[in-house]
């Protein structure tokens, strides 16, 4: 039996603010919100009833901080195994990678974007999945995809039961086992291993570390050339 419990609005400005009022294994959801991020504080974009926007409370009570430190990489892998299985079921063979720190990618594009915040004795974990969507902006209509335009038919119902089903398993794995045990599957799925990326810290960030990347490390963090990256967005600047 599932340990979610789930709260529902048409609209909030946050999930992941609601979610700060929550308990251990509540999730929060809404049709749309209006003041949606993602990290860097960069907003985050969702038209109404379209996708999956939800934010699930995890207890990280009594684990150490770089163990914490990993969570987002947890929750980005039980996406991507629960978006693989949809698409495996609707008939469409693509591949599901990971690009660190926290985005899903299907066929190359963005599909999900992951949000943690620690609080209290838990982490919110927000996660937006274009499930419908179709009509990008243009400044992401080249980067971004959604099971809809993949040929894929689902709704977000169906879709927040299956990552909920996947993330609670994949917690589990990872809060037990550390993120050791859940990295095989990860580095399997490494969308920036063998690319020439730059990695910025912020987005004034005026030196960024660049390099070869080396993949996805057992500690969670990110090889760039000789260096280990712990935090910040990663740009292809080309394959090698």
């Amino acid at each position: 039996m599932t340990r979610w419990r789930v709260h529902h609005k048409a609209e909030t400005a946050s999930t992941n603010a609601d979610a700060k009022s929550g308990r251990a294994w509540d999730v929060f959801t809404a049709d749309f919100q209006t003041a949606g991020r993602g990290r860097l504080d960069h907003r985050w974009l969702s038209a109404p009833g379209k996708n999956l926007v939800m934010s699930a409370v995890l207890p990280v009570e009594g684990l150490p901080p770089d163990h914490v430190a990993t969570l987002p990489l947890a929750v980005g892998l039980a996406v991507a195994e629960a978006l693989g299985r949809i698409c495996r079921a609707g008939g469409v063979d693509v591949e599901v990678a990971l690009k660190w720190p926290n985005d899903v990618l299907v066929g190359g594009r963005k599909i999900c974007g992951v949000l943690c915040e620690r609080s209290g004795d838990c982490v919110i974990a927000g996660v937006g999945v274009n499930v419908g969507e179709t009509d990008f902006p243009e400044e992401i209509a080249w980067r971004a995809t959604s099971l809809a335009a993949l040929g894929v038919e689902a709704n977000v119902r169906d879709v927040l039961s299956a990552v909920l089903k996947s993330l609670e398993s994949v917690f589990d794995e990872w809060k037990g086992g550390g993120f050791a045990a859940i990295w095989p599957r990860i580095a399997g799925m490494d969308a920036l291993k063998g690319r020439w990326l730059e990695v910025v810290q912020t987005d004034s960030d005026k030196a960024p570390a660049s390099g070869v990347c080396g993949g996805i490390q057992s500690d969670g963090s990110l090889l760039v050339g000789a260096t280990a990256i712990w935090s910040g967005e990663a740009r292809i600047l080309m394959p090698i």
